[in-house]
């Protein structure tokens, strides 16, 4: 799907074990920014996505070995798990944010640190990071400039990535969906770094990795529907946590999931941290 001149998003769908014989349906969009001689891809998918990308950089007139940089906005297994095969297969670099660093390439670290339903069949394996990227870095492509925005919240090495020739903002995980699984380590980063995206100027598209594509006045409507969906989370835990005594996290989160109308599914220890984050 072409979202401007120069991005590209491709949409992968995959499943979720979260119980015996339940699966939980997910999606995770990524980017091909596509210059003249080189293409720039922002994040991998889960393992086997491969296959979609390759078949998606065949459909723009691109061979494998036009991927030169694969650009990983953190370290979460739904935007790392084919990289380490895209790499073999194209040869690519790869560029993520020094706190992501650790899990991206030590990713039985990362399992074992924040155990997911099916963590080994959504991730391939670890791969080397190549370059890290700091608030402020910019990257060159055949004439384009991405810039780096360290957008913390959802996870401490989280960016996004500012593309003003085609005033395209790519967020990654940085702007929760209301009434979707709230996912994040600190509830204050991921408040401010919603206000640095309003910032950001002249963007018509914002590209979210949970999200549809939202453009024109369809963002300034998403980043406050994500701000008020963050403040409700807050104060639903805010609530609660004077009924939990002594604090016990599963039960502050089932309490909070209620509270929120979430599903069931959302009572997870993954949901409970975000809740922890909130204290």
């Amino acid at each position: 799907m072409q979202i401007s001149e120069h991005v590209h998003l491709v949409k992968v769908s995959f499943k979720v074990p979260i119980g015996p014989d339940q699966l939980l349906d997910r999606i995770v969009n990524l980017f091909l920014i596509h210059g003249k001689n080189s293409v720039i891809m922002v994040d991998s998918g889960v393992a086997g996505a491969e296959k979609q990308i390759l078949e998606d950089l065949a459909a723009g007139g691109r061979k494998p070995e036009d991927l030169q940089l694969l650009i990983l906005t953190h370290s979460h297994p739904d935007h790392i798990g084919a990289a380490a095969v895209l790499r073999k297969l194209t040869g690519c670099r790869i560029a993520a944010h020094p706190a992501a660093k650790a899990w991206i390439e030590d990713t039985e670290r990362q399992c074992a640190e924040r155990p997911v339903p099916g963590f080994h069949e959504l991730v391939a394996g670890p791969v080397k990071v190549d370059r890290l990227l700091a608030d402020g870095d910019r990257l060159e492509l055949d004439g384009l400039t991405l810039e780096v925005l360290h957008t913390p919240g959802h996870s401490s090495g989280s960016i996004s990535l500012h593309l003003p020739q085609d005033r395209v903002l790519i967020c990654g995980d940085a702007v929760p969906m209301p009434g979707d699984l709230p996912i994040f380590t600190s509830w204050r980063e991921s408040v401010a770094s919603l206000e640095r995206l309003r910032q950001v100027p002249g963007v018509e598209h914002l590209l979210s990795a949970w999200d549809l594509p939202h453009s024109g006045p369809e963002i300034a409507t998403a980043l406050e529907r994500a701000r008020a969906w963050l403040h409700r989370i807050k104060d639903a835990v805010e609530e609660e946590v004077q009924l939990v005594q002594p604090r016990d996290p599963l039960a502050l989160c089932q309490g909070v999931v209620k509270r929120l109308e979430l599903p069931s599914v959302a009572v997870n220890p993954l949901v409970a941290r975000s809740f922890a984050g909130c204290l």
